[in-house]
């Protein structure tokens, strides 16, 4: 809602729950509306648009005429499948950078095919959250930061820390990690791996693949 917090909705609104990208974007094209949003953490959630019902009801109809339309059927197709392209491009293009970032040598080959594989599951699916997503950065540099956080989840006690609730407490702990990850990454890249004493990076790749619902779970 515009200005955050509460307000009396208008006489003849309804909320309209997510789900219809189309019905989503004309409703906040064609006039008047508040959206509700929900914030958790870094991510915000949609949650409906308040808008006037006899709107909602004439670009349903309006919606409801091309889908019956022959042609839309396959207008969607084809963009289905350019979109299953582009993510297939996009997967090989981020596993291709995870790969480049660990820069692991020959005698670790398995091991590092084993991490690009499981960052790129993790990171890469469409609506997943994680920072493989965003194009705001360099692709080299979200591979980096999928890396680090996929470390920091399945290779430290960070999920299960108890952090003091404290402005930047939580930013410090990551950075601590994150520089602990880096090093066990500089023992792979310097071939000493072998001298890591139960190498956490060994165990979690031993450990059996969770399901894609706990992985997207483990975001950031």
């Amino acid at each position: 809602m515009p200005g955050g917090g509460q307000r009396q909705v208008p006489d003849g609104w309804i909320l309209v729950p997510p789900g219809d990208p189309a019905l989503t974007r004309r409703i906040k094209a064609g006039g008047p509306c508040w959206v509700v949003q929900e914030k958790r953490g870094r991510r915000t959630f949609s949650r409906g648009i308040w808008v006037e019902r006899d709107r909602v009801e004439a670009i349903r109809q309006a919606l409801e005429a091309e889908r019956a339309h022959p042609g839309y059927a396959r207008k969607q197709a084809a963009a289905a499948k350019r979109r299953d392209q582009k993510q297939v491009a996009y997967v090989d293009e981020f596993a291709t950078a995870v790969r480049r970032f660990l820069d692991f040598p020959l005698q670790y080959h398995d091991i590092a095919e084993q991490l690009v594989q499981r960052v790129t599951a993790h990171a890469t699916p469409v609506g997943s959250g994680t920072v493989a997503r965003t194009e705001r950065i360099p692709v080299h540099r979200r591979a980096e930061s999928a890396v680090i956080a996929w470390l920091r989840h399945h290779t430290t006690a960070y999920d299960h820390m108890a952090i003091a609730r404290v402005k930047g407490r939580r930013r410090e702990v990551r950075r601590m990690l994150a520089e602990r990850s880096r090093e066990l990454l500089d023992a792979y890249r310097q071939g000493r791996a072998d001298e890591v004493v139960n190498c956490p990076l060994r165990r979690a790749l031993n450990q059996p693949l969770p399901s894609p619902e706990g992985e997207r779970s483990a975001n950031g």
